[in-house]
């Protein structure tokens, strides 16, 4: 919801993040000062939401206008158990992927960092848990799920905070529960196009070492309309 096989590293006119809010596609790589649509001044640097408290009404106004991604979330979701309990990390205002889990009956839960768009969620979805911390130390990976997604998310994060909180996420599945979450296929670094902070993507091949690390298999990657990669993998049933 912002490090493979090649060692070039290239700077994106775009975030996974932004993608996800205004359905664009993915351009071209140019200089990161050439992308950046808007910066916020106003970050703290203890902002444990990755500069997106700041810029949350921005985002949230652009996201709500946008169904990219819905898609992949429902064909995802139809392979979990029905009403089967799902965490939403990075979650947002919940609008529209969380809308969309609950609308279809899952048990959902979900973590942000950002209280303004937690604030959103609640006044959204009153009778839906959400804890306003980071995701990488959410108190909900003390409970199990039978799926968690990450969307717009993992790649905010620096190279080992992204590594352990895919390993935290695959810990929290029940057996043969699924994880998917969003990432650049190609390895790249950039500044956030909202927030201007630098956003990293490890790469297709280090995402599925780690996804395999973290004991579970890789059953799938997925491409949206708005040209964002996903990865899906499932844990061994017991």
């Amino acid at each position: 919801q912002p490090a493979s096989t090649s060692s070039q590293e290239i700077s994106s006119p775009q975030s996974q993040s932004l993608q996800h809010a205004f359905g664009s596609e993915i351009m071209s790589p140019q200089p990161s000062h050439q992308g950046r649509l808007c910066v916020s001044e106003d970050i703290s640097p203890e902002d444990t939401s990755n500069g997106y408290d700041a810029i949350a009404e921005q985002f949230m106004h652009h996201r709500l206008r946008s169904s990219v991604g819905l898609a992949t979330i429902r064909t995802w979701a139809a392979s979990l158990p029905r009403g089967g309990a799902v965490l939403d990390v990075g979650a947002g205002s919940g609008e529209p992927l969380t809308a969309a889990l609950i609308e279809a009956g899952f048990d959902v839960a979900a973590v942000d960092a950002s209280p303004a768009m937690v604030a959103a969620f609640r006044r959204r979805f009153p009778d839906v848990a959400i804890a306003c911390e980071p995701a990488e130390r959410s108190r909900f990976f003390d409970r199990a799920f039978d799926g968690v997604l990450a969307i717009g998310l993992v790649f905010l994060l620096p190279g080992d905070s992204q590594r352990n909180l895919v390993h935290r996420m695959a810990a929290t599945l029940k057996p043969g529960g699924r994880l998917l979450f969003s990432a650049p296929r190609q390895v790249c670094v950039w500044d956030d196009l909202l927030t201007g902070r630098p956003s990293s993507s490890l790469g297709a091949d280090a995402y599925r070492r780690i996804v395999d690390g973290a004991g579970l298999r890789l059953v799938g990657e997925h491409v949206d309309e708005g040209e964002n990669h996903y990865y899906e993998a499932r844990k061994n049933p017991a």
